[in-house]
């Protein structure tokens, strides 16, 4: 349960001001299909933490766990800093994808941007390094899968009510001390 609750903190915070969630917004004002949307969501999210925990995973099981202190505490470091760098939403690259998917509903479309979209994004990073740290692929899938929801959902249903009363930059710096003591205590052997 411990980390189910770690990664999904993580990734919820990760996750406001990121790209994919920009996206969530621009999806919910285009469409106003918040039922489609959100499933969308939620498959694509499924899909792509699963794959970045099982690669996280293995990764952890082919160096060993020496190589991996350093790897995954270093790693958490560097999310702690790409935390803090801003993203923005590529809409020329999001609309060329929209144009393709249209035909196949709201559903597809989000399902399909949306895990393109987090490929290589932090999330999706900080899925892997939470999976290999600690080793508990289930819970750290269902974690982080539950954080981008609850990143993503309620701006789907609410985004613009929400945007008005959050400061995206102080949760940026209060993920990024969070990924930076989680690096600090994995490269001191700390058990969390």
């Amino acid at each position: 349960m411990e980390t189910f609750l770690i990664a999904t903190g993580v990734v919820a915070l990760a996750e406001i001001g990121d790209k994919t969630q920009l996206l969530s917004l621009v999806l919910a004002a285009r469409y106003r299909a918040p039922w489609a949307i959100s499933a969308g969501i939620f498959v694509a999210t499924l899909l792509n933490h699963a794959l970045a925990a099982l690669v996280g995973e293995s990764v952890f099981e082919w160096l060993g766990p020496d190589w991996m202190r350093w790897i995954i505490g270093l790693s958490f470091i560097a999310m702690a800093i790409w935390t803090l760098i801003p993203d923005r939403l590529d809409e020329d690259e999001e609309n060329a994808a929209e144009q393709k998917l249209r035909r196949y509903g709201v559903f597809v479309m989000t399902m399909v941007v949306f895990f393109l979209l987090e490929m290589g994004d932090k999330t999706q990073v900080a899925t892997a390094i939470l999976a290999a740290r600690f080793n508990e692929l289930f819970s750290v899938v269902m974690g982080t899968t539950v954080g981008m929801l609850v990143a993503n959902v309620p701006l789907v249903f609410f985004g613009n009510l929400l945007l008005r009363k959050i400061q995206i930059e102080l949760v940026h710096r209060v993920t990024a001390v969070l990924f930076l003591l989680l690096g600090l205590a994995t490269l001191a052997g700390v058990s969390i």
